[in-house]
């Protein structure tokens, strides 16, 4: 400790020392009667009133003090400051050296003018007692101390002094080791109890941490004892299960408390019974984590931890918003978001549950519907629309199996799927499913809008006993196929006709794929001419496929099974790297046409293009491509985008089976297009059908207008032709007409063939 305690002290410290200072006031009243006592003997012994004024001045000194005190019992420390704390021990100051002094005197007194042996005996024994109580009772003040023991002792060595005798003067020089030696025991202890202080101040503080900690935790805490009884918890215990007060919570057993609770919050016996025995598992150590349903809404998720002292450490929280969180995941993952129908994988599960109560000689039945042209109902009237279509055809099926064993769901897109889990024979069961179809064809309303809706299904039935979910979709899934093949609106029976179908396509799948590893397609290229045949102008490139077991394999079969896997654009780069080669061992008049499908004008193709070109070194001038209205009507602004920066490469964009879709007026004008290709099925018996014939003819004027060439298609006839080239229908013709489908290695024959007829006929003309 410092000298300057008042310095060196913290405020709150300085302020507990000197309220010592004005505590255990007993020893005061002891004291002061002590002092009182002894003077009022000396004088009578002494008959000298100068002890008498001593006792009376001791008495008076003690009254002052007391009210002193009193006044510092009624004063507000909660803002004290230094100079407040100081103000207060320099009053009690003032007050014991009041004491002290008049002891001092009187011994002093005693030593240099009375010198009466009883006197002096009496005065210093009760100064030195007071001596010897002044440590133990101001051991706050080192000032306080030393003045007090300085006034005592001084006058003492006064009185001896003044005596002049050697050994007189020997005792008055001791007395200062003897003021040292209390001031030291005075310090020393005050150093002791200020290093306490500290400490207690430090747990104080970290106590007080701990319990902020403790009751701003989002977790109730309980620890318990060996005994399972409650040694520390928190505010946030309290709340979750309403215990009440939490310091009344100290001591009693931790069942004891949770039934208390459960009581508060009205829970029945059983649910406060389960919940205590929940909690005791994890208390005995047989669970390590336990989820509690307090109530329907509410969920707490405990956990225990014993430490090695034998206490355990209860820890639980709200996990309500979780639980709901969870149960919100579970719902998305189990119920289609748009109709509420079970998803996928939950139907699944659902049907392999219905199908395990079950007896296994039953009849079950798989139902899937698909909706017809309903692509048709998001292109006329947007998704939003369809949407709602979706969901009012999901309304009208879960209504159709409410209240039966029938499970229902959404698979994906517009197909739903019924099971029929409790079939009593297969006639009855196909005559229930053929019901559900049937009620789910007709109108529906969606967004304002109505819609007849014809809905393609297929089903198949089989014993519960042979029950593979897996397996039933396939065969339905091919019944649906059947219905398709056959037209809209039907609902087909799976036959086991349909399977060996399948399996024979999944084999021409696999076939198709090994031939596009191989590179064993071939390439034929059908001319066009101009209309009066003299002079072939360009050349469709068109894929073929020779099986080696079949024989070949139309397009319209190979095409589409490349599509189904994903493998058309494959074809697509194979044609075109084969007709841009073959197009460089032509006339340089003569170009090629190859078509792109949909799923190339995802693809990046522009690249694709733009590498084969490269690569073989044909001008793309001399490339045309074709694109179907099936093309333009998806991401028409991206399909757009595309056909913009192919043509800007030099390459002419033609539209194939003009006529045949939806949109051709709507887009033809915005499109970067070159060539109109009418579809052949406006030329078919137009000598005899003048309507067919008007609106080829409006298709040509509206092209011509637009700045665009005309390409007829599925001209055969010399009769076709001759109608054409009397309206000046055509730029060019191409059909059977003027050539079927040849080699690349014959279309170089063909034009030397052509020049030369070309050739004769002009010299017979000149000659003429």
């Amino acid at each position: 400790m410092t000298r300057n305690e008042q310095g060196a002290l913290p405020t709150d410290i300085y302020l507990s020392y000197v309220s010592s200072l004005y505590q255990h006031r007993r020893t005061l009243v002891i004291g002061m009667l002590s002092h009182v006592v002894a003077f009022l003997i000396v004088f009578l012994k002494s008959s000298d009133s100068f002890y008498l004024a001593c006792a009376a001045a001791i008495a008076i000194a003690w009254c002052l003090r007391n009210l002193d005190m009193n006044r510092f019992d009624h004063q507000d420390f909660s803002g004290a400051n230094r100079a407040m704390i100081r103000s207060w021990e320099n009053r009690y100051i003032v007050g014991g050296m009041g004491v002290t002094l008049t002891l001092g005197v009187a011994c002093g007194y005693a030593v240099a003018v009375t010198r009466e042996p009883f006197s002096e005996l009496a005065c210093v024994s009760v100064t030195l007692a007071s001596m010897i109580a002044l440590v133990g009772r101001n051991y706050g003040s080192e000032r306080v101390v030393l003045l007090l023991s300085s006034s005592a002792c001084v006058p003492i060595m006064i009185g001896l002094l003044t005596l002049r005798d050697p050994f007189m003067l020997v005792l008055a020089v001791l007395i200062l080791p003897f003021i040292l030696a209390t001031w030291m025991m005075a310090s020393n202890l005050r150093g002791v109890l200020y290093e306490n202080a500290l400490a207690a101040r430090e747990i104080r503080t970290i106590a007080g941490q701990f319990d902020a900690a403790l009751n701003h935790m989002t977790h109730g805490l309980f620890m318990l004892d060996g005994d399972g009884r409650i040694v520390v918890s928190n505010e946030r215990a309290c709340v979750l299960l309403e215990l009440g007060d939490r310091a009344e919570l100290k001591g009693r057993p931790i069942g004891e408390v949770l039934a208390g609770g459960a009581r508060r919050m009205a829970l029945d016996p059983k649910k406060s019974d389960t919940i205590v025995r929940q909690i005791d598992f994890l208390i005995e150590g047989k669970r390590s984590r336990a989820l509690i349903s307090i109530s329907d809404d509410v969920f707490l998720e405990f956990s225990a931890n014993r430490r090695e002292d034998g206490e355990i450490v209860l820890i639980f929280e709200d996990v309500t918003a979780r639980v709901e969180a969870e149960h919100q995941i579970l719902q998305m993952a189990r119920f289609d978001a748009l109709t509420g129908l079970p998803s996928r994988a939950y139907f699944a599960e659902l049907a392999r549950n219905a199908v395990a109560d079950g007896a296994p000689d039953r009849h079950v039945g798989l139902l899937l519907i698909d909706v017809a042209e309903f692509k048709h109902v998001n292109d006329t009237r947007g998704h939003v629309i369809g949407d709602k279509l979706l969901q009012a055809i999901g309304e009208r099926l879960e209504g159709l199996v409410k209240g039966t064993d029938a499970i229902a769901a959404r698979l994906m897109g517009d197909e739903f799927v019924v099971f029929f889990p409790n079939g009593t024979n297969g006639a009855d069961l196909e005559e229930r499913i053929r019901a559900v179809h049937l009620c789910m064809c007709g109108n529906y309303a969606a967004g304002g809008f109505p819609f007849d809706v014809t809905m393609n299904a297929g089903f198949v039935i089989a014993k519960g006993g042979d029950f593979r979910l897996e397996d039933l979709q396939i065969k339905a899934d091919l019944a649906l196929s059947e219905t398709k093949a056959r037209g809209k609106g039907g609902c087909t029976a799976f036959e086991s006709e349909m399977d060996a179908r399948y399996r024979e396509r999944q084999k021409l799948k696999s076939d198709l794929r090994e031939a596009l590893g191989a590179g064993a397609l071939q390439v034929a290229y059908q001319p066009m001419f101009l209309p009066d045949g003299s002079r072939v102008a360009c050349c469709e490139a068109l894929a073929r496929w020779t099986h080696p077991e079949r024989g070949p394999v139309p397009p319209s079969v190979f095409i589409q099974l490349a599509e189904e896997m994903g493998l058309v654009t494959d074809v697509t780069r194979f044609v075109l790297r084969q007709a841009c080669s073959d197009c460089l061992t032509w006339p340089a008049e003569l170009s090629v046409s190859v078509n792109l499908s949909v799923l190339d004008l995802r693809t990046e193709i522009v690249d694709v293009v733009a590498e084969i070109l490269e690569q073989t070194g044909l001008n793309p001038a001399r490339l045309h491509l074709e694109v179907t209205e099936s093309c333009l009507m998806d991401e028409p602004v991206k399909v757009q985008a595309v056909l913009q920066e192919l043509r800007e490469r030099g390459i002419t964009i033609a539209i194939d089976d003009f006529g045949t879709g939806y949109s051709s007026l709507s887009y033809l004008d915005a499109l970067p297009v070159d060539v109109i290709k009418i579809d052949r099925s406006f030329v078919r018996n137009i000598r005899k059908d003048s309507r067919r014939f008007k609106v080829l003819l409006g298709a040509v004027a509206l092209a011509r207008s637009l700045g665009l060439k005309v390409v007829i298609e599925g001209v055969e006839t010399v009769d076709q032709l001759q109608l054409l080239s009397e309206h000046g229908c055509a730029d060019l013709i191409q059909g059977f007409v003027f050539s079927a489908p040849m080699p690349g290695s014959a279309v170089a024959a063909l034009c030397q063939k052509r020049a030369r007829k070309r050739s004769a006929q002009t010299s017979r003309t000149l000659i003429a």
